[in-house]
Formats: structure tokens, sequence, C-alpha cells
């Protein structure tokens, strides 16, 4: 008790101390329950997001006196700027992406927008009330000039004693509510809530460090258990395997395209048109998942390429671009010698695709210096995309036949800017203006696409060839979700949600009779699927990919986060929920699918960090 009361003085003589240390904490419990918005499923949640930043913060704040006779105030007043500026980097990344930031992402900052008109999108004006602990200590130096008094050595270790004891009895607590917390370390939420936001960065920085000794430690046996697996998945043909055998194939990467807006309409007119009408002679999959994270556009061709999950922190793209890989461009050179080539309107280095296209067995990346980009053809990212598609059909014609083409448009992104002249139906009114701007870029990207297939028909390509449209990734994140669901006329339910993270899948093989095919799936399964209609096997590829005509209804649609969906079940932030009713269901109902979630996001994990694909034969 005498420890206590001696740390509780020592706090009042040093006033500055204390206002660090209670306003930091404060304001993380603030962003972690009203930013980030942390669901709180139980009073040991609750317990947890209180108290876990508190061991943590004092260690931190602690660095302003341990190799000092008192309180270092300039020094205390920097550790809480970079305490709040890391705070609020968080804050502002989860707005948008609904995650957190890892190591990997500080290091390819330029591919998720840098600082533009999409960060102060993001802002608020309440954003402010972060600054005003560090106004404070501002104020209280001005005031009490002759500094802080001096800290015994006694004191010291009962602070750093203290200190370290909540940190232990926060990260005991969380273990036990959450027997798999650093197992499942990819649920980013779950491992926020569990040890707090600082605690997290500090875990995430530790990851980063040690993940480069995989590729060292890996060997021939450790890809045998994930050959094994992923031939055991294998199942036999459909009717459609081969109709597409020898045909070009064109995918085209629809920018932050959600399927909601699939037979949509605003003040009665339809946001697609023409892929309203196209679907009606197209194989559509209606209800295919987004399975990105971090890495975005470039995590969806990573996934349609290789058949591997994205990397749960950072970019495939950016961080393994060295690794062999056994990608769908490697596969069709071999079985009928394709061309393979990328189109995009943007820099070469954007993602680190100019190295990445390499490994995966590219022949050819026209990027932007390939194209007549101006300033009157362009909006947001770059080219705009009727532009786009227009050169980009001139220079099909010149390459070898047969040929695999990726086509990436960039006109539907957010923050969905567009000049009044290319606004093809009125805005949505909705309470977000982000929702009904969106409505707008998509509209545009319809037009640029129909244009596309004009082209094609025009040039002669269109007849042999198979065009595969797919949504890249969500365009409205959960921050603006309540003006989709106004649009839509829908509640706000977990059900829902999920439900809103569908992308369209629609597959164009010219003289083939249109289906909707509403098997469940996600971006992974593109690769089996567009193979099968090829009438190309899988074989000991190593791929999690499942073909959507022979899919398995009970096998999980797995996202990075470990959230998952079955043909009767969503779980989704550690809850699970019955697809029928609704409602939230005991979790017993999702226990058997949770190993197999872990298991395979595991072995793809283990694939890209050791390179196992190195030791195929």
């Amino acid at each position: 008790m005498s420890r206590m009361k001696d740390f509780v003085f020592g706090l009042r003589k040093n006033q500055l101390l204390g206002v660090a240390i209670l306003s930091l904490w404060i304001k993380t419990v603030v962003v972690s329950l009203i930013g980030f918005n942390l669901q709180i499923e139980s009073f040991l949640d609750l317990l947890l997001i209180v108290f876990n930043p508190v061991g943590s913060l004092m260690l931190l704040i602690g660095f302003s006196f341990y190799f000092f006779k008192r309180v270092k105030p300039f020094l205390l007043v920097l550790i809480m700027g970079i305490a709040t500026g890391l705070l609020y980097g968080d804050l502002l990344y989860f707005r948008f992406y609904s995650d957190f930031v890892t190591v990997p992402i500080l290091f390819q900052f330029k591919n998720v927008g840098g600082i533009g008109p999409s960060t102060f999108e993001l802002m608020s004006p309440w954003d402010v009330l972060l600054l005003s602990d560090l106004i404070l200590a501002g104020w209280i130096l001005k005031i009490k000039r002759t500094g802080s008094d001096n800290l015994s050595r006694r004191w010291k270790l009962n602070y750093l004693g203290l200190s370290m004891s909540l940190l232990l009895i926060t990260l005991i607590i969380g273990l036990l509510k959450s027997p798999y917390l650093f197992a499942e370390s990819y649920d980013r939420e779950q491992l926020v809530k569990s040890v707090g936001p600082f605690n997290y960065h500090l875990y995430d920085i530790g990851i980063a460090a040690t993940n480069p000794l995989s590729h060292h430690l890996a060997s021939k046996s450790d890809t045998e258990a994930s050959i094994r697996y992923t031939k055991s998945s294998k199942k036999k043909p459909s009717d459609l395997f081969g109709v597409a055998e020898g045909k070009n194939l064109i995918l085209v990467s629809m920018e932050s395209t959600q399927n909601f807006v699939i037979n949509q309409k605003v003040n009665g007119e339809e946001i697609t048109p023409f892929l309203n009408s196209l679907i009606k002679d197209s194989l559509y999959f209606s209800n295919i998942y987004d399975q990105t994270a971090q890495g975005k556009t470039s995590d969806a061709e990573f996934m349609i390429d290789t058949g591997l999950y994205p990397l749960s922190s950072g970019s495939a793209f950016v961080r393994k671009p060295d690794n062999t890989y056994r990608s769908l461009p490697h596969i069709l050179k071999e079985k009928e010698d394709y061309f393979a080539a990328v189109f995009h309107g943007n820099d070469r280095t954007f993602w680190n695709r100019e190295s990445m296209y390499k490994a995966l067995g590219y022949d050819r990346y026209f990027s932007k210096r390939d194209y007549n980009v101006t300033e009157e053809n362009s909006v947001n990212y770059g080219i705009k995309d009727i532009p786009f598609f227009e050169q980009t059909t001139s220079l099909l014609e010149k390459i070898p036949k047969p040929f695999y083409t990726r086509l990436i448009t960039l006109t539907n992104h957010f923050p969905f800017l567009l000049e009044e002249g290319d606004q093809f139906i009125d805005q949505a009114d909705t309470k977000e203006d982000v929702v009904n701007r969106y409505v707008t870029t998509v509209r545009y990207e319809d037009e640029a696409i129909k244009a596309l297939f004009e082209n094609l028909k025009a040039n002669g390509l269109y007849d042999d060839t198979v065009v595969v449209l797919y949504g890249d990734h969500y365009g409205i994140s959960e921050k603006y979700e309540q003006g989709v669901f106004e649009l839509l006329g829908q509640k706000d339910t977990p059900v829902n949600h999920a439900k809103l993270q569908q992308v369209p899948l629609i597959i164009h093989v010219p003289g083939k009779e249109g289906k909707t095919i509403e098997t469940n799936g996600g971006e992974i399964d593109i690769r089996a699927t567009v193979l099968h209609l090829l009438g190309i096997g899988s074989k000991d590829t190593l791929s999690f990919s499942h073909s959507l005509f022979t899919r398995d209804e009970n096998h999980p649609v797995i996202f990075r986060d470990g959230d998952f969906i079955t043909k009767e079940y969503i779980f989704q932030d550690n809850v699970c929920y019955s697809k029928k009713s609704e409602k939230s269901v005991s979790e017993s109902r999702c226990e058997p699918f949770k190993e197999l979630v872990r298991k395979e996001l595991r072995m793809s994990d283990d694939i890209l960090y050791g390179d196992l694909l190195r030791f195929l034969e």
C-alpha cells in the first residue's frame, strides 16, 4: 500500500506525467470503442478494451525519465505526439479499410493513396479533439517553467513493475478469452481488442522481423502436407469443361465494383444497364465474395493467378516478388503457348507490378507509358476507362494469339470523382455523398465496358475471346455503408453487411447460353473456374481454388481475417450468424469450420513465406 501511495504521490508532483498517462489512456479507449467500433460481446471484452492500453502506455511514457533524474518535458510531449499520431493513423486507415495498419503497409504507403483527396475525405472535424491533451501539456509546461521534481530510483522501479504487471495481466486475460489469439493473428480486430493498439503494433513489428526466417528454414518436405490437402479437394469436371478451349482470354478487373449495383436502379435508371444485359447471355455468379486483404486490387490479381490466399499483412506483390509461382500464365503457356499480358493505365511501379508480373510469367506489361495519357482524359488515379479501353483494343490486335490478358480499370476508385460531362446518370440521393458519387462512377465504368465489347466486335476478336469481368474488392467501406442500405432499402444487419462484400463475376463465352449460378465462392475460385472452361485440369499446383461449377457447398468461403461463410452460416467478428434467421446462434454451429479455416490460411502463408513452390518439380 505504501508503494502505491508513493507512486500516486509521484504522479501528483509531476503533473505533466499524470496528464500524459491519463489523457492517452482515455483517448485510446474512446478511439477503440467509437473510432474502431470494436465489438463488445461480453463484459470481459469491455474490461480488456478499457485496461489493455494502460501498461503499454506507461512503459512508453516512461522513456521520458528512465535514464534521467527527472521527467524530460520535451521528450514526454514528443512521446505523446508519436502515440497520438500512431493512433490517428490507425483511425484514418480503419475508416476506409476497416483494418489496422501493419509494418508492411507502411512500406507501400503510396499504394494505399498517400496524402490526397482520399485521405481528406476520411477526416472529421471531431478529430481535432485528439490534440486536446497535447494543448493541455503545452499549457502545463508554460505555467510550470521550473520543470518536474526529481524521481527516486525506488519510484522508477515501482512504476516499471506496475507497468509490466498490468501488461502481463491483460495479456493473460486476452489469451484466456481467445486461446488461438496469436495463431489467428490475421484477425487484427480481435488482436487489438485483446492486447490494445500499441501492443498490437509491437507484436506486428516482431512478426515482420521474423517472417524472413521462414524462407531459409523451409525444405521440400514442408510441401507434402499442402500437396495432399489440395489434391483431396479436386472434383470431377462438369459438362462445361473445355467449352472455351483454345480461345483468347480477357480478364477485366472492375475497380471497387460491388455486386449490389447489378440490376439496381436509381431514380428509375439502371446503374449498370450493359452488365445487366450481358449477364443474360453469360455465366453470372451471384454469390462471389471479396477476399482481398491489405493489397486490395493486387490481392485480387494474386488470388486469380496463383490460387493462394493473400498475405494478411501487406501485399504479396510488394513482399514476395522473388518467389517461385505456378501461375495462370505459366499453366496456359504449357498448354497452348498463350501470350500473357497486363494492361493498366497507371505507373509500372504501383503495387510493384513490374517486378511481380515477371515472377507470375507475364510476357508484357502495358502501363501508363504505353498509353496516351493527358489531363483531359484522366481523373483521380489516371486515365479514364473509356479511353483506356479504346487504346487497349488497338494494342490487343498486335499481340500474339491466343492470349491471356488482364485489363485493370481505374475510374471507379475512391473517392469516386468524375466530371459532369462523363456522368451518364444522376447522383443518388442518400445521406452519404461517397455513395451518391459511387453510382456515377460505376455507371461510367459500365459504359466503358460496353465500348470494350463494341471494339472487340469491330476488330474481329469477339467471337474467339472469353471475357471474364470481376469486381476486385469493395468500393464502399463500412464507414459509408449506411448510404448503401438507404439506397437498397435494407436494414443494417450483420447478414446484410456480409452480402455487401459480394462482387460481380460474369464470364461471357460467345455463343454459349447464359445462366445464373448461385454457388457460394470467392475471388480465389476464379482461377479454377477459368481453367475448367479452358479444359485444363488443376494438378499438383498447390492451389486453394475451387471450380465454381463443382464447388462443395459445405466448403467455407474463407476471408483473410479468419471470418468465413458457409451454406447456412456466416462467421463474422467472432460471432456465428444463421443466414436463414439472420440472428446470432451458438458458436458451436460454426466451430466445425474454424480448424479448416486456420489450416488453409496457415498452409497458404507457409507456401508464401517459405517459397515452397520452388521445391515442386
